[in-house]
C-alpha cells in the first residue's frame, strides 16, 4: 500500500506538507499543492479518502441522514439504498437525525465534513438543514418526507390517494363514522394523509368531522365503526387499545392502516393495509442523487411512487 511518506517523496515535499494539503490544516503554495496532488494521482494514495477526493473532486461517498427509531420502514428504506448506491460503486455514510431539527442540522454538517458527494435526507418537522443545503448548493434529494417546494430533487409514497382508496373501501362497506388515527403531528406524511382521508369521505357523500380524527383510538371508541390508522407507529398503540378494551378487531371495529408491516398476516385478523413501494423509494433516491451530481443545472424533480392496497380481513371483509 502506499504511504504517505511515498507520496511527500515523490512530489519532493515534507509529510507535513502532503497532511496540510490533505486535510487544509494550513495554507501551502499552489505550485507546492499541485506537485502534491500530482503525486496522489500518480501513486493511487488511498490512505485517506480525503486525498483521493482533492484529486477527482469526489469521495464516492454518499450521505443518508435519517431518523432511526425502530421502524421496520426506514430500516428496509435503508438497505435499499444502501444497495443501490454500492452497485453504483458509491459508499454510504449513515447519520441519524433523532427525528430533531437540530439533530438534523448536527448530522448534515457532519455528513459535509466527510465531504460527501450528496446528501439522502428525511426531514425533520421545521427542518434546519434543508435552507443550508440549498445556499450551499450541495447536490440533495429528499426521501419520503416530501416539501411543496420544487427546488429540489424529491421521491417519496402518494399518501393523498393512497389514503382517500381507505377511507372509501370503509364506505362502500357501509360505514357512516369512519374515524382517522393521525400519526406523528407536523410531518408532511402525516398532513397528506390527513388531506387523503378527509376527500375520501368527500368521494363517499360523507361529512368532516373534525371529532372523528384523533392521535390514538381511545377518544374513538364508542363514536366510530371503523378508523383509518395512518401509519405503522400508531398501529401498534391503537390494537394495544384495542384487545386492552376488549374491541375485535374487524368485528366491533372495521380497521385498515397505512404501512404495511411484516406481521400484518400473522395477527388476527390479518391487517388490510396500504403497503409503500419501500424499495422502490430507496433506489430511485440514490439514481436521483447520482443524476443530479452528474449534472447540477438538470431541472429538479418531484416523483411520487403509489403504494399498493393489500386487501385482508381487519376491514371486515371475508
Amino acid at each position: 500500500m502506499v504511504t504517505m511518506k511515498e507520496v511527500a517523496a515523490l512530489a519532493g515535499v515534507s509529510i507535513t506538507t502532503v497532511s496540510h494539503v490533505i486535510n487544509e490544516t494550513r495554507s501551502v503554495a499552489s505550485d507546492t499543492r499541485q506537485r502534491v496532488l500530482k503525486a496522489i494521482d500518480e501513486t493511487g494514495y488511498t490512505g485517506d479518502a480525503i486525498a483521493r477526493s482533492l484529486v477527482t473532486g469526489g469521495t464516492k461517498s454518499l450521505g443518508l441522514a435519517v431518523s432511526l427509531v425502530s421502524h421496520p420502514y426506514f430500516a428496509e428504506l435503508i438497505a435499499a439504498i444502501e444497495s443501490e448506491a454500492t452497485r453504483a460503486g458509491y459508499s454510504l455514510v449513515l447519520i441519524d437525525t433523532r427525528g430533531k431539527a437540530e439533530s438534523e442540522q448536527a448530522a448534515v454538517r457532519m455528513l459535509r465534513s466527510r465531504r460527501v458527494d450528496g446528501v439522502l435526507l428525511t426531514p425533520t418537522s421545521g427542518s434546519a438543514a434543508l435552507p443550508e443545503l440549498r445556499r450551499l448548493g450541495v447536490p440533495t434529494v429528499l426521501v419520503d418526507r416530501l416539501t411543496v417546494a420544487q427546488d429540489l430533487d424529491q421521491v417519496g409514497p402518494e399518501n393523498v390517494q393512497a389514503t382517500s382508496t381507505l377511507a372509501r373501501h370503509l364506505a362502500e362497506l357501509g360505514h357512516r363514522r369512519i374515524g382517522l388515527v393521525t400519526g406523528t403531528p407536523g410531518l408532511a406524511t402525516t398532513d397528506e394523509r390527513v388531506l387523503g382521508y378527509r376527500l375520501g369521505l368527500g368521494r363517499a357523500g360523507l361529512q368532516w368531522d373534525e371529532d372523528l380524527v384523533a392521535g390514538g383510538l381511545e377518544p374513538l371508541l364508542g363514536r366510530t365503526t371503523a378508523v383509518v390508522v395512518g401509519d405503522h407507529q400508531v398501529l401498534v398503540d391503537v390494537l394495544r387499545t384495542a384487545r386492552a378494551r376488549g374491541v375485535r378487531i374487524g368485528t366491533d371495529l372495521a380497521l385498515v392502516a397505512y404501512d404495511e408491516v411484516e406481521w400484518a398476516e400473522l395477527v388476527d385478523p390479518p391487517l388490510t393495509t396500504m403497503a409503500q413501494p419501500v424499495e422502490e423509494i430507496g433506489r430511485t433516491a440514490v439514481r436521483l442523487l447520482l443524476a443530479r451530481i452528474a449534472d447540477p443545472a438538470r431541472a429538479p424533480e418531484t416523483i411520487r411512487l403509489p403504494p399498493a392496497l393489500k386487501h385482508r380481513h381487519s376491514c371486515g371483509c371475508h
